[in-house]
């Protein structure tokens, strides 16, 4: 096994192959010498954890798994809407009835278009029916479906989960370009979706919430205390190992403009919430 050659073959698709090790001198330093200091049995458990260095991640999540749990995000996100939209009384007459169907066909057209992409794949998808959830998050929001604030601090966070959830995964879809191209699609109109409803609730009937942006400031703008996961990490101020404030930028300004990602794992965490 020629280590050299290895790496020549992986530089050839990643030419920053070495810069992610260390730099480039040390490292060739360090696999030069491997030969005198391990045997060639332990190469493979070298490479291993050289690669893991690397890339700083374990296996890629398969496909299948990152599109099904974007399709029960979308489940959710869909079944509210159209739960709210069907409850007499809850969206005030205006242009907040035409938004929340607008977004709700949204998310029937994201359910679909994910449901066809599993299948296509030769898997089966998630399925879901409105009696799966229970929007008042166990209790947390009792008047989800009788206060239009309510219900719109809801949608903010549902909205807000699945953004910085699509952002997450891309990493694991980049194995297919095509799957990746579609996620990134959905996530910038579910971005679109989110800004809407944050809007919405600056107007007068849902809730006159004058401060609050049409994105993310710090980390939680919501004024709902009890979502504070759905917000976790956007106070950061440092990208790409700068920060931002040293630039002279203030905090709040340093959190507007970017956005951060969850996990898989934490937003299966916000999820089970609403998943009965």
């Amino acid at each position: 096994m020629n280590i050299v050659n290895i790496l020549s073959e992986i530089e050839k698709v990643d030419g920053e192959i070495y810069e992610r090790l260390s730099p480039r001198r040390a490292a060739m330093k360090q696999f030069y010498c491997f030969g005198a200091k391990i045997a060639a049995a332990a190469i493979p458990l070298s490479l291993g954890s050289m690669f893991n260095k690397a890339y700083g991640q374990s296996a890629p999540v398969a496909v299948e798994n990152v599109l099904n749990y974007a399709l029960t995000l979308e489940y959710l996100e869909y079944y509210f809407y159209r739960t709210g939209s069907g409850t007499n009384g809850l969206i005030p007459a205006g242009p907040g009835v035409g938004a929340i169907k607008t977004i709700c066909d949204h998310e029937m057209q994201h359910v679909n278009l994910l449901k066809g992409a599993i299948t296509g794949l030769g898997k089966t998808p998630v399925s879901f029916t409105s009696a799966n959830f229970d929007y008042t998050a166990k209790g947390t929001f009792p008047t989800v479906f009788s206060d239009y604030k309510t219900f719109l601090a809801v949608a903010q966070a549902l909205e807000d989960t699945g953004v910085r959830a699509y952002k997450g995964q891309a990493v694991n879809l980049m194995s297919a370009p095509g799957v990746l191209q579609t996620a990134l699609q959905i996530h910038s109109v579910e971005a679109r979706h989110a800004s809407h409803i944050r809007q919405m609730r600056r107007a007068p009937a849902g809730g006159g919430l004058t401060a609050m942006k049409p994105w993310i400031t710090g980390a939680n703008d919501s004024g709902v205390p009890q979502v504070d996961a759905v917000y976790k990490g956007e106070d950061n101020t440092t990208q790409g190992g700068v920060n931002i404030r040293n630039l002279g930028y203030s905090e709040r300004a340093a959190t507007e403009a970017f956005d951060e990602t969850l996990t898989m794992a934490e937003v299966n965490a916000i999820a089970s919430l609403f998943i009965k």
